[in-house]
């Protein structure tokens, strides 16, 4: 060995034990996130639970941490130097990975099947995060807090000013601007997801150059079992779903879900859909007028089913007058 490779090696970062610990703890939350969709895909809790409300908030806690985590792993992994090989064989386990995902998904849920999910966010991510692994921690940070700018812009005060129907295809909505993406189990986009790395590899930097590493690498977690499954974390990802779903399935042999109702199910699945263009006030007495017509009309169930389709002339005639019924002005 030259004393050149000796230097370089010296200056090799630790292994920081606690973010292994980190990433264990983003696998439980993750795995009870899967759980409550698992519940609800067989029909113990309802339609929308793990889309909704808390849950929604709690989704995307958990994809922010691993893509997080995923940036300061980059930058522990490539100090001082990008170290080519093992970055490529790790690029080309997480892209097969994802493929896997994809594949299986497809076959398993052909119209909600995962095409850009979080392993396809967190390849790509690594390839663009290379490109800041050298650049000051500041700079790369403004970059991620000026992405999170314009999803707040896009969202609250220009909503969908940066949504754009040609980005819709599969082809194309994986980069984040798409008006109305395809449907999908897990659906990660490059934007706005790619700030959460950008911050993780501007952390790191700044921990590499205010010398915080060798401090961090002597709080010791290596025991514990949260480190143990943070080390494993990409086997853990694509087994323990399958997993889950075995014994919910399992379960449900035994202890069959309740009937669901059918009004409940609708109205929760349309105010879903209608809040993400419309006022919430809005969507409930729209969702609950067009559920009563339905009822009333008997096309609830064969609408559900699919022997009438969303497009027959008498679902349209409700919607429109539920629409108009709802906008009205209250006296």
């Amino acid at each position: 060995m030259t004393f050149a490779e000796s230097d370089n090696s010296a200056r090799r970062v630790p292994r920081i034990t606690l973010i292994d610990t980190l990433r264990g703890v983003a696998l439980i939350a993750m795995a009870t996130y899967h759980f409550t969709w698992d519940l609800e895909f067989f029909g113990y809790v309802d339609p929308g639970t793990a889309t909704q409300g808390f849950f929604r908030i709690y989704a995307r806690c958990i994809a922010s941490s691993f893509l997080f985590l995923a940036g300061v792993s980059l930058v522990l992994a490539n100090t001082p130097d990008i170290r080519w090989r093992p970055f490529w064989k790790r690029f080309a386990v997480i892209a097969a990975a994802a493929i896997v995902v994809s594949v299986g998904t497809y076959f398993l849920f052909a119209d909600e099947w995962i095409y850009f999910g979080i392993l396809h966010n967190i390849a790509i991510s690594s390839l663009i995060g290379l490109a800041f692994i050298g650049m000051p921690a500041l700079l790369t940070a403004a970059i991620a807090v000026l992405v999170v700018i314009g999803l707040l812009f896009d969202y609250f005060w220009m909503p969908g000013v940066l949504d754009l129907a040609t980005f819709d295809t599969r082809w194309l909505s994986w980069i984040g601007f798409a008006e109305m993406p395809p449907r999908s189990n897990d659906y990660v986009p490059l934007f706005p997801w790619i700030a959460a790395p950008l911050a993780g590899i501007a952390l790191a930097r700044l921990a590499v150059d205010r010398q915080w590493l060798h401090g961090l690498a002597r709080i010791q977690t290596k025991g514990n079992i949260l480190s143990k499954a943070g080390r494993h974390s990409l086997v853990i990802y694509l087994v323990h779903q399958p997993v889950l779903i075995g014994l919910v399935y399992l379960f449900s042999l035994v202890h069959p879900a309740p009937p669901p109702d059918p009004r409940r199910g609708y109205v929760l699945s349309c105010e879903m859909s209608c809040q993400r263009t419309a006022d919430a006030k809005l969507c409930t007495s729209f969702c609950g007028c067009t559920a009563d017509r339905l009822i009333a009309e008997n096309l609830m169930t064969p609408l559900q089913n699919g022997t009438v389709a969303p497009q027959d002339d008498r679902i349209q005639t409700i919607a429109n007058e539920c629409s108009m019924a709802a906008e009205k002005p209250k006296p």
